[in-house]
């Protein structure tokens, strides 16, 4: 399991295990984090998992696809550091990785 803490845009925090090759999506959905919607399941099509990963973690999420950067264009709240939950399968390199969430998934 990997230890992530999934920030609400309020402070609140949430650390949750997520299994290794499980999305941070379904992490937050299966341990009901206020905050990820995934509307749409997990296929990049609705940008409601949207996220912001600190710069020091950046180098283990990977990078964004087409469709991933397509969707967060989409997203009122859109930072550099951006990304989909759905998009970010959970490994051993990220135990202790903080995700922030926006004030809203609209």
């Amino acid at each position: 399991m990997v230890k992530i803490i999934y920030v609400e845009h309020n402070g609140a925090r949430h650390a949750i295990d997520v299994a290794e090759g499980e999305n941070l999506m379904e992490g937050a959905l299966q341990n009901n984090v206020p905050g990820i919607d995934g509307d749409c399941g997990g296929n990049a099509a609705c940008a409601t998992c949207h996220c912001y990963i600190p710069s020091e973690w950046e180098a283990v999420t990977g990078e964004r696809s087409e469709t991933e950067d397509a969707m967060i264009e989409l997203a009122d709240t859109a930072k550099p550091n951006s990304r989909l939950a759905c998009q970010i399968k959970a490994s051993a390199a990220m135990d202790g990785m903080e995700v922030h969430m926006p004030s809203s998934q609209h």
